[in-house]
């Protein structure tokens, strides 16, 4: 980082200029109207496509996106301003995207302002710090007008400073992305050698799950057995795998644990409503799960281990019935299922081989996960202290 000092020391060693955005950038926002659908046309983006604005899959006519007066162009940068506020994706390819009013469009004057730079500045402590002076926290959901994003004051040093500490940036955000790539690859491999490993042909008795063992799940837990601050945590669908915001009395989970079905330590619980399929290995710790939507298999583990099972899940073998108003996977559904039971030393010895795939493609502690959130750390730390100027004195 000699070069970015040389810099600035030759370019403002007296601090740079603290500038409102709008005196050197053109906002605008998105179409206001729920737009009409096609199968394909131009690509129509919104706050979930921030971070890779040409993979989305919703289109809108030609006809449609030639009724925008501000048609995004190379340089230009979408920036998050409903929900997920400051968020940024510089537009780097000549295609049309047309864009929803929960995107903000900001075109800055290049001859004064690098686009990436723009885009760094945002994101940074210093860019969300003014940013959030101006949301409109108490709205729902939590949201900024397009006219406040133009009055967030930015550190505005020269372009040769701006372009040096877009490469320096640049340089771990390459490296992320090429970690991203990397998890991406190993994830199909691990995908591929786990269908692999779980194809036995003829060779391997096949049992049903409900051979294996009885589906079961929790007692009903009624509304207004629950509350909304503390006690043992209850998970329904739409928290299963999450964080819980339901809570029942330890008196009540104690008396329905020893009573009614419970799921032991390792067990696999499998969403059978919702996310059909989705699965999380219970670690033990006090916890209740809706009845009907959360399910497990009260199997024996000398014939099957839990592990495996868990892996033979992932290969999605639900048998789904949609007679109802919502899909779900019901128990006689799931009973039927036939799974592959090689002996416990084969499961041993595939679990040990899928461990090894699943703690480099997931483990947040180790692994590639890991790798990609302390690479990550490291490259919020140097954008914020890169973006440390002193502010010239007026």
């Amino acid at each position: 980082m000699s070069r970015l000092n040389d810099l600035i020391n030759e370019l403002c060693p007296d601090g740079v200029e603290y500038i409102r955005l709008n005196t050197i950038c053109n906002i605008y926002d998105g179409t206001h109207q729920t737009p009409n659908y096609t199968e394909n046309g131009v690509k129509f983006i919104s706050v979930e496509n921030i971070n890779n604005i040409y993979a989305t899959e919703k289109y809108i006519s030609e006809d449609d996106y030639n009724k925008y007066k501000i048609k995004p162009q190379i340089n230009d940068i979408f920036m998050t301003r409903i929900g997920n506020i400051g968020t940024c994706s510089v537009v780097e390819k000549n295609i049309s995207v047309a864009y929803y009013v929960s995107l903000a469009l900001l075109r800055p004057n290049t001859e004064v302002l690098n686009s990436k730079y723009l885009k760094y500045y945002i994101e940074s402590k210093y860019g969300r710090k003014e940013l959030y002076k101006r949301t409109l926290v108490n709205a729902v959901p939590i949201k900024i007008n397009l006219v406040d994003i133009g009055k967030i004051m930015i550190k505005l040093p020269p372009l040769e400073v701006q372009r040096e500490i877009v490469r320096i940036l640049g340089n771990f955000t390459e490296l992320i992305e090429k970690l991203n790539q990397e998890i991406t690859l190993r994830k199909k491999q691990y995908s591929y050698y786990r269908n692999k490993l779980l194809d036995f042909g003829d060779d391997v008795e096949l049992k049903t799950l409900g051979e294996i063992g009885r589906v079961s799940m929790c007692k009903r837990i009624m509304k207004n057995q629950t509350n909304s601050e503390s006690g043992v945590p209850f998970y329904k669908i739409g928290t299963f795998g999450k964080t819980a915001n339901a809570y029942i009395s330890s008196d009540l989970f104690n008396e329905y644990k020893q009573k009614y079905s419970y799921p032991k330590k390792s067990d696999v619980l499998i969403s059978a409503s919702g996310t059909i399929g989705r699965t999380v290995i219970f670690d033990g710790k006090p916890a209740y799960f809706q009845d009907s939507n959360i399910v497990w298999i009260d199997n024996d583990e000398k014939i099957v281990l839990n592990k495996y099972l868990y892996y033979f899940y992932q290969t999605n073998p639900w048998k789904i019935s949609e007679g109802g108003t919502i899909a779900r996977l019901y128990n006689d559904d799931l009973a039927k299922i036939k799974i592959p039971v090689p002996p416990i030393e084969e499961q041993e010895r595939i679990v040990k081989i899928l461990d090894r795939f699943d703690t480099l493609c997931n483990d947040l502690t180790s692994g590639l996960p890991a790798e990609i959130n302390a690479r990550q750390k490291q490259y919020e730390y140097y954008r914020d202290k890169l973006l440390q100027f002193k502010i010239k004195s007026s």
